[in-house]
């Protein structure tokens, strides 16, 4: 199993993980970050979550970002996937055959579709997707252009080397490079959601800058098995800061119904 702050060793990377342990007749909890995210990016998010559902978190930073290895630029534009089907399964199997729920936030969440969507391990019981993206919107683009003009002009560097230190620009630029790039207009991942079988818990802020609620609405359309909307007032991209009771009270009730 998974030594407590401790790192993982997957697919030639050495990963930061933390994990919260809990009772081994319900699901473990595994977080999948943003694509400018860490263990440390969410903060006390993981200890909230397991106080609230009483499962096991496992929280891990992508190689790349926080203090995992580091990567080589530029990314791939298919990143996503190689995440979901080169690294995620790996990451599964650590958990030796515990049920687990899927809780992705932003990229994290189209990294969970796309796993889900493919050939996911046994055990796999639910996700739960925050911010998704299934296809490229223009307020996308939008919400990246700004993300880069603030990489250029305000202390975003700094603020982010707090969390990621020497990957700070491979974790950026490897994201946001990606995402400007004119061939990542083509981006669509809509084909995986047929596939999908297991519950979805769906979220997201009516002041979303980086995507709008149509994303929701293809989900909800195509994913075979049932899916909860959850579109939350007085929120951002990040519903789990913007409006965390409201998110650990729909995570609560949908683990335990599991």
């Amino acid at each position: 199993m998974i030594a407590p702050d401790g790192f993982l060793e997957v697919a030639g990377h050495r990963l930061e993980a933390r994990f919260i342990d809990g009772p081994r007749d319900k699901p473990v909890i595994v977080l999948l970050h943003e694509g400018l995210g860490s263990v440390s990016l969410w903060r006390d998010f993981p200890d909230l979550l397991a106080t609230a559902t009483g499962c096991a978190v496992l929280a891990w930073s992508r190689a790349g970002y926080g203090n995992s290895s580091s990567v080589a630029l530029p990314r791939p534009l298919t990143y996503m996937h190689d995440e979901a089907t080169q690294v995620l399964p790996h990451i599964i199997a650590h958990l030796a055959g515990r049920d687990h729920v899927l809780a992705g936030h932003s990229d994290g969440a189209s990294i969970a579709v796309i796993y889900a969507g493919s050939q996911p391990l046994a055990g796999l019981k639910g996700l739960v997707l925050m911010a998704p993206h299934v296809f490229v919107e223009d307020v996308s683009i939008a919400g990246i252009t700004a993300a880069r003009h603030a990489w250029t002009t305000t202390g975003l560097r700094d603020k982010l080397a707090r969390h990621h230190g020497e990957n700070v620009d491979t974790a950026f630029l490897g994201w946001n490079d990606s995402w400007l790039h004119p061939d990542f207009r083509k981006w669509d991942i809509t084909g995986f959601l047929p596939s999908i079988t297991v519950p979805v818990l769906a979220v997201q802020g009516r002041d979303d800058d980086y995507g709008t609620l149509a994303q929701l609405d293809a989900i909800e359309q195509s994913c075979a098995g049932p899916v909860t909307k959850l579109i939350l007032d007085d929120c951002g991209h990040s519903p789990q800061k913007d409006q965390t009771a409201a998110v650990l009270d729909a995570m609560s009730s949908f683990v335990a119904e599991l």
